[in-house]
């Protein structure tokens, strides 16, 4: 039984004794990720995901990879199109991609493989993706209200406060929270280690005095507690000594930011967006929440920029004749902007709002090979859509590279 709160392996339909067949390749394909180093989050959804391309072959009297042909992922992927989850929500085109990926990747293992003659999914067209903000994300305010909410009476509340506090100080993701180890943080140097995060990439990151005495108070009254010999050295543990489950910790967090009432959907993820968020209107460089977040590129911090509503606005009405009724001589200036010279003059402005123009019908760079459309993270590679996957992969895309552009950025 697994813990709890964790998804089981998901069966792939089909005669395992059938060496040709999507039970036995499959399990070659996840074997062969495992010795090239993808990570396991990535194994795990690449899996699922060609398991249910499985499941719905054989529906139709297909049993092995080299019968599926072309139309028929296409055919597919009109399926993904129409299907409804039992909300009766449509399948994002985010989630619709994801799961091409992997039937893509997969095929082109086999074709190289010489598991089947040609890959047919060499040619199938990812749907776009959608550039979504994140969710809103918590005030200063709300963010107290939350921590507010676990029962510090008891062990488990404890903990679950120092957790909360780390993702608040820190920004890291769930799964680099669950993998903390008590070395991890060093108490003199303040900063925390993050080992193997997404990208398998270590990275160093500042957390706050109070966070730490939070873990400090957790370490002297509750860990010892739930600890269990042998101990693995992981920072926090549930109740029967073992580290969180992804889905657990997500619960968790959750329960305590319904519990709040402050409105806001999320949990986990939901500091991350908040440290991001609070960070840049606080006046912090974009390089230096890449570096907090452990982002590659910058341009997947860039989304933070657009999330700072409030900056913006001040700077609309400080700067736009119609924003008030104050006429402008008398309006404050921001902050932001007193006694600094502009980094960008209109025409350069003008002449890169003339450039999204034209760049407003060309494809997506990224949406080839999944960009804002990958399991990972990534803009150029095949396995950016897995989730919090941060594994690695091949690189190469089934159908040539689009042509680069250049591209203009205003600081």
């Amino acid at each position: 039984m697994g813990r709890r709160g964790e998804h089981q392996p998901s069966l792939v339909p089909g005669d395992p004794g059938d060496r040709y067949g999507f039970p036995h390749l499959v399990a070659e394909f996840t074997e062969w990720m495992g010795v090239h180093g993808y990570s396991p989050r990535t194994i795990d959804n690449r899996r699922r995901q060609v398991a249910a391309l499985a499941a719905w072959l054989e529906e139709r009297g297909v049993a092995r990879p080299a019968e599926v042909t072309r139309p028929m992922l296409e055919r597919y992927q009109r399926h993904l199109f129409h299907y409804r989850k039992p909300s009766g929500d449509p399948l994002s085109f985010r989630s619709q991609s994801q799961r091409l990926l992997a039937v893509r990747a997969f095929f082109k293992w086999a074709a190289r493989q010489h598991h089947v003659l040609h890959n047919p999914a060499s040619e199938i067209e990812l749907p776009k993706v959608e550039r979504r903000l994140p969710r809103p994300a918590l005030t200063a305010q709300e963010a107290e209200l939350v921590l507010a909410q676990p029962d510090l009476a008891t062990p488990g509340g404890v903990r679950d406060r120092a957790m909360i506090e780390v993702l608040y100080s820190t920004g890291i993701r769930r799964s680099e929270l669950a993998g903390l180890a008590l070395f991890d943080i060093d108490q003199d140097r303040h900063t925390l280690l993050v080992r193997q995060g997404k990208g398998r990439k270590d990275r160093m990151v500042p957390i706050g005095e109070r966070a730490l005495v939070w873990v400090d108070r957790y370490l002297a009254e509750v860990r010892h507690v739930h600890a269990i010999e042998p101990d693995d050295g992981v920072l926090f543990l549930t109740v029967d000594g073992t580290r969180f489950s992804l889905d657990r910790l997500t619960q968790l967090v959750r329960s305590y930011v319904e519990r709040s009432g402050v409105n806001k959907q999320g949990a986990c993820h939901l500091f991350r967006h908040t440290l991001a968020t609070l960070m840049l209107e606080g006046g912090a460089d974009i390089r230096y929440i890449q570096q907090m977040l452990g982002h590659a590129d910058i341009s997947t911090t860039q989304i933070y920029t657009q999330v700072s509503i409030r900056h913006l606005q001040a700077i609309h009405t400080a700067t736009h004749p119609a924003a008030s009724n104050t006429p402008r001589a008398t309006r404050q200036v921001h902050p932001v902007h007193r006694g600094v010279e502009p980094k960008v003059s209109p025409a350069a402005l003008l002449s890169v709002l003339d450039e999204e123009i034209n760049q407003e019908n060309r494809p997506d760079p990224g949406s080839a090979d999944h960009p804002a459309t990958s399991p990972r993270g990534d803009t150029k590679h095949d396995a950016k859509h897995d989730s919090e996957g941060d594994g690695k992969h091949d690189g190469k895309g089934d159908s040539p590279p689009e042509a680069p552009y250049k591209r203009t950025i205003i600081r």
